[in-house]
């Protein structure tokens, strides 16, 4: 495994990260105005607390609610997002960030949270439902050196929910270069949007295209009912919408989906 990505999970070999999905923030169009940044602490905060009895070995943050998405943000979405991450971050276990779909609000956020990790799409050029994306991973790296922040892992989507790569070539060979050429800490594999998951054909081609070292995690799609399966193949997964009342990516977490996930994926 990389070393960054042992460094946050020294004892757990497959690693289960659980989604604190933060509702709509300021600015964007489903904000709710009048709970304003309070209300989005107090939801964030019972699903942390969920999360960490539920038995998981991480939390990661992320602006999940604020569609549609922006490839550009301003500076009031890093403001809030380390309000709030501040706030609700657990004591017990590691955690992360996510900002969809901005690199640069991930790492701010990061750095001035104190998070282990970050997840991000940051190589290739994608044709997408946010219009046509271009990344710059050599300006995300170099941002985190320049931060100081060399300790923080990045974790690489290599297939992006809600678009597809411009270019013929397979995952398997964008997965590999992606460790060769844009030093990632672990690669992950998504299905096609929030929910959905890849087939195991692909992650286990993904898993084969690497080093043994690199952390190939299932990014998207997990679920009690199949984990098991896929962590015969991946190195640790990311959970979110299962986790959730009626499995709706929009809801609170659920505190028995939450426990039934954890001891499915443990057995």
């Amino acid at each position: 495994m990389s070393s960054l990505f042992r460094a946050v999970f020294p004892a757990q070999t497959k690693p289960l990260i659980a989604m604190a999905h933060v509702p709509a923030l300021p600015g964007t169009p489903l904000y709710n105005a009048a709970e304003g940044v309070d209300g989005l602490v107090a939801q964030v905060t019972r699903d942390v607390e969920v999360l960490v009895e539920a038995g998981f070995d991480a939390v990661m943050f992320c602006n999940e609610n604020d569609r549609p998405y922006q490839l550009k943000a301003g500076p009031e979405a890093a403001a809030v997002m380390a309000r709030v991450v501040t706030e609700c971050r657990p004591s017990s276990i590691p955690f992360g960030v996510d900002y969809l779909w901005d690199p640069s609000i991930a790492l701010a956020t990061a750095v001035a949270t104190g998070a282990s990790f970050m997840r991000e799409v940051v190589t290739g050029v994608w044709e997408s439902d946010m219009g046509l994306w271009n990344t710059d991973a050599a300006e995300t790296l170099r941002e985190r050196r320049r931060l100081d922040a060399s300790d923080i892992a990045i974790l690489m989507n290599i297939s992006p929910e809600f678009a597809s790569p411009i270019g013929n070539r397979t995952f398997s060979q964008i997965a590999k270069s992606t460790v060769v050429s844009s030093l990632a800490d672990g690669i992950l594999v998504s299905g096609p949007m929030a929910g959905a998951g890849p087939s195991t054909t692909l992650l286990r081609d993904v898993r084969a295209a690497v080093p043994e070292e690199t952390p190939v995690l299932l990014n998207t799609g997990a679920r009690a009912e199949s984990i098991a399966e896929m962590l015969t193949i991946a190195d640790g997964c990311i959970v979110g919408s299962s986790l959730k009342i009626d499995g709706d990516t929009w809801n609170a977490v659920d505190r028995d989906r939450a426990r039934r996930f954890v001891d499915a994926a443990r057995s």
